[in-house]
């Protein structure tokens, strides 16, 4: 009744299905996986928003990598801008989408110690993306900033290639080590600011400010989940229609009469 399942087209079909069933229901554990890390990073990101600003001291050190649970934390350093060591950060948008640069620019704290580095922002990019564009000043003096701390950029976490050869104080990572190797004199803490105030307020025009994480959306990642898993489902039950179908058509050829042969008409 079944026998034609061993026939070589059905073998084939068959392995196929066995094989695509394991490899369905890991897709979908892999997405599950994802969305569980896009939650826990959306309570991670809101938990640290949520809290109370400590010195950026207490959370980084010259060289130290910020590990995963203090980023977001909201930060307060106080000391003076070092311009003249500003750089700005190519190829980043706005919140519309629009390129431009982040600016990048050190705090050296009161009293001595090390070099923070602080994103003041986001500006548009020039017409001539080979010079140095058009950034507002630093506040001059003694400040407060407060803002998110952030890690490093790398290349591997960030996939934005770190080229060499850019024009004067431009850069494309933002990356502590680095800006210590390109000229901050003195011990540059791990990690750096994002921006959210200054106190006192500056006077003048500044960058726009670098806007927050979203930590509310979860992405799609379950519904595709559920969807690799109902496609597992679905194979063996195709799989099986299949077959009834087959058989169905099988059985009705043998039950089917035959043609009577037909008689050759003798020629006279």
């Amino acid at each position: 009744m079944y026998r034609f399942l061993l026939t070589r087209q059905w073998v084939i079909l068959t392995l196929i299905a066995v094989l695509l069933i394991p490899v369905m229901i890991r897709l979908g554990f892999w997405q599950y996986h994802r969305h569980e890390a896009r939650v826990a990073r959306n309570d991670l990101v809101a938990r640290n928003l949520g809290a109370a600003p400590v010195p950026v001291g207490e959370l980084s050190a010259p060289g130290r990598d910020i590990p995963t649970p203090d980023t977001w934390r909201r930060v307060t350093a106080t000391g003076s801008y070092d311009s003249g060591h500003e750089v700005v950060v190519r190829q980043r948008t706005d919140a519309d989408g629009h390129q431009g640069y982040f600016v990048l620019t050190p705090l050296r704290p009161a009293g001595g110690g090390a070099t923070v580095l602080v994103n003041r922002g986001w500006i548009p990019a020039g017409d001539d993306i080979t010079a140095f564009p058009d950034v507002p000043k630093a506040p001059a003096g003694e400040v407060t900033v407060t803002g998110y701390l952030r890690a490093d950029e790398t290349t591997s976490a960030s996939g934005i290639e770190n080229r060499r050869g850019l024009p004067d104080r431009q850069v494309m990572l933002i990356n502590s080590t680095q800006s210590a190797a390109d000229g901050v004199t003195g011990p540059v803490l791990g990690g750096y600011i994002q921006l959210t105030g200054t106190s006192p307020k500056p006077s003048g025009a500044q960058p726009e400010p670098v806007e927050e994480p979203d930590h509310s959306s979860i992405g799609v990642h379950i519904a595709y989940a559920i969807q690799w898993w109902i496609f597992a489902a679905a194979v063996p039950f195709g799989w099986w229609v299949l077959v009834r179908r087959e058989r169905r058509d099988r059985a009705a050829a043998a039950a089917a009469p035959a043609e009577p042969a037909q008689t050759a008409t003798p020629v006279a």
